[in-house]
């Protein structure tokens, strides 16, 4: 099992991101897909998450309107497009995939927001 996160980097404030996480080794299609970040000194957040035919998601209060999640279910990806970025954006992003007993996390993107 495998879950690669890519796309992030130094941004200014205001600025966007697009995050990706690529599935492997196991049924994407079948599990519940989020996004978590954890910023230095902070418990680990989750910022949004898409059910499985992507028809249902939520989101953190905090970055409602401005980030986007979604899925392609058929290239086992799932996307976290960021706009409008804000130095309290400034954590590292994980992709977790959870399904009935089975929770798999990958190894996090760093997104920095300073101007």
């Amino acid at each position: 099992v495998q879950l690669v996160e890519s796309g992030g980097g130094l941004v200014q404030p205001g600025g966007s991101l697009r995050l990706s996480c690529a599935a492997s080794g196991f049924t994407f299609g079948s599990y519940v897909m989020s996004w978590y970040r954890q910023a230095p000194g902070k418990e680990r957040e989750l910022v949004a998450d898409i059910n499985i035919f992507g028809g249902s998601r939520n989101y953190v209060d905090s970055v409602k309107g401005r980030f986007t999640i979604s899925r392609d279910n058929a290239k086992n990806t799932v996307f976290l497009q960021m706009n409008n970025l804000k130095p309290e954006d400034t954590a590292v992003y994980y992709c977790n995939a959870r399904a009935w007993s089975f929770d798999y996390w990958g190894q996090g993107t760093q997104v920095t927001v300073s101007s």
